[in-house]
């Protein structure tokens, strides 16, 4: 039986792959599909995450064979390697990655036939089999990192055990993500370790093939990215832990830095020297604003990582009651449930707050709608801004998607991170 859902948030597969390939710097997509999935794809993530988009090569100029009727009838292979042909003359990448669109899936075009021709010249050309009917913007990060692990990433000549790779996070579906790999990455830089993030700091292709030198994957999710995470291990012998949320505020991540430094070992005197430190550049500027937000009642409308952390944090540190939390993925196995109500009802200040698992806008609306516990405060994406006005209470938008802000490096995580979220707590009252 089919269904029509409001409002989906992101895109297809193609364009979950199109925001990551877009994060990547000096890596070119080359899309196989019709001449409307470029723009679309585009608009479907990047376009509605904080007006930031890909700059070596923008969304809506991805080299495209354009598949038309042609194509579709006699195969569009030929269009296909005039296209390759075309990208790698005209645009400098480090490395190139064609992407099938519904019309190629349909048909069934032999992409990797032409991509190993320009393989078999020394240019570094992958095929990603991705029609966007296979999924959504979730599963085309899971893709994206498949292909990484089964063609891209080479194995270790060394090991080292200060490096560790972020995973986890996807570009542009976050529209707080350079920000929040920023702050992990410096928080984890004053333990020793080195951090490869892939997205920031104009890491590239060479960061992705030599990430098998890490000595341990981070995974900050409370669901994506088992499946690779475990082929990983298998293929490179790099095991993995999950942090299962974003750390947002004190508490939450001094819990995520003692995680991690138990994976590896590091020197607990030291750890807990650097939490001290940390925890006391935020308490000291907390501590000034005591009595300057009143108390609230909150509901959270958000992705799964987004939505635990920010329930953790209002409910923890700053001792908000939490009513209701929506969370506005398709989330499918048991477990990742399981988890996710886990670790929102496990709070240390309050009691759980009601759960609600929704992927259509109808019905998220209604659930927060139709609360019959009283809501002060909704933190939500930009789809939810009608319900708070009309529910007249108090809203900002920290969730995907995100269209009335302009994010470039801001991040509501980590420690740094928490204390501008409550900035804009106060900004919005």
């Amino acid at each position: 039986m089919s269904f029509v859902t409001e409002n989906p948030r992101g895109g297809c597969v193609l364009a979950g792959i199109n925001s990551v390939l877009g994060a990547i710097h000096r890596v070119c997509p080359i899309l196989h599909s019709g001449p409307g999935c470029c723009m679309q794809t585009t608009a479907a993530d990047q376009g509605q995450s904080g007006h930031k988009h890909a700059c070596f090569v923008s969304g809506v100029s991805i080299p495209s064979s354009n598949m038309l009727e042609k194509e579709v009838v006699f195969g569009g292979v030929n269009k296909l390697r005039s296209t390759i042909k075309g990208a790698t003359e005209v645009i400098d990448a480090d490395a190139y990655f064609v992407l099938t669109g519904c019309t190629a899936g349909i048909i069934g075009d032999d992409i990797v036939s032409v991509t190993d021709e320009f393989a078999d010249e020394g240019i570094k050309v992958y095929p990603i089999e991705t029609p966007g009917f296979a999924g959504d913007s979730n599963l085309g990060y899971e893709v994206i990192w498949n292909t990484f692990i089964d063609k891209v990433i080479k194995p270790a000549s060394k090991k080292d055990e200060k490096l560790v790779n972020i995973l986890g996070i996807i570009p542009y579906h976050d529209p707080f993500w350079s920000g929040t790999f920023e702050e992990i990455d410096r928080i984890l830089s004053k333990l020793g370790l080195k951090v490869n993030t892939f997205f920031t700091k104009h890491q590239g292709i060479e960061t992705i093939e030599t990430c098998s030198e890490a000595a341990l994957n981070i995974v900050v999710n409370p669901w994506l990215m088992k499946g690779p995470c475990e082929k990983f291990e298998k293929k490179f012998g790099v095991p993995y832990i999950r942090f299962p949320g974003l750390p947002i505020g004190a508490t939450d991540t001094s819990r995520f830095v003692r995680q991690v430094a138990e994976a590896l070992n590091l020197d607990k005197g030291f750890v807990e020297k650097v939490i001290k430190e940390e925890e006391d550049y935020v308490y000291s500027y907390l501590a000034q604003s005591i009595g300057q937000l009143s108390w609230k009642r909150f509901a959270v409308a958000g992705d799964a990582a987004s939505a635990v952390g920010i329930t953790r944090y209002l409910a923890n540190d700053y001792s908000f009651t939490p009513v209701l939390v929506v969370i506005t993925e398709p989330i499918f196995r048991p477990e990742d449930k399981e988890r996710i109500i886990s670790e929102v009802s496990s709070l240390e200040y309050a009691t759980a707050p009601k759960i609600v698992f929704a992927s259509d806008q109808w019905e998220i609306n209604q659930a927060i709608r139709n609360e019959p516990e009283e809501i002060t405060l909704l933190v939500g994406s930009t789809n939810e801004k009608e319900v708070a006005l009309e529910k007249e209470i108090q809203f900002l938008n920290a969730t995907f998607p995100m269209n009335e802000r302009l994010v470039f490096n801001r991040t509501y995580s980590g420690y740094r991170g928490s204390l501008t979220f409550t900035e804009d707590l106060y900004d919005n009252l």
